[in-house]
């Protein structure tokens, strides 16, 4: 359990993507609800039409509620990132390298495996805080997942 006030393992977290998800869901699913609920009857808002209405606002708002909630929550064992259809832990350890390359729009982990996983919640988008979290990130797989010098 780290201790109180340790910074290292404070939650990542995007800026710009939730308050992206909070302007789109007021637009998408309050204009899509507003259409449904309260537009005029008739050829044009037949009761399928207002279905659609109400299926694409609850499809919008559970998309988006995933993308507000894209996170990595770092512990002394390992990460859990959330993205925005999976949720997959790893290991301090099993983590090779962080990498937010020019071209990438995340974070980008290379696992021991062969594989990558994205981090989602640090972005290049957040400009310099993302840049910070990145290297946050990379000293928390340098000093919890890399075994010491035997010197």
């Amino acid at each position: 359990m780290p201790a109180a006030g340790d910074d290292r393992f404070r939650v990542f977290r995007p800026r710009w993507t939730r308050v992206a998800a909070a302007v789109t869901g007021t637009v998408a699913v309050g204009g899509s609800l507003a259409i449904a609920l309260l537009g005029p009857g008739g050829v044009l808002l037949d009761a399928g039409t207002r279905v659609a209405f109400l299926v694409f606002a609850g499809g919008a708002l559970w998309l988006l509620w995933r993308l507000g909630g894209v996170h990595a929550r770092p512990d002394a064992g390992g990460l859990a990132v959330r993205n925005i259809v999976r949720t997959r832990r790893v290991e301090w350890p099993e983590i090779v390298e962080v990498r937010l390359e020019r071209d990438d729009s995340w974070v980008v982990l290379d696992l021991a495996d062969g594989g990558t996983l994205a981090v989602m919640a640090v972005q290049r988008a957040d400009g310099e805080h993302g840049m910070a979290e990145a290297r946050r990130l990379r000293k928390l797989v340098r000093e919890l997942g890399e075994a010491p010098d035997p010197t």
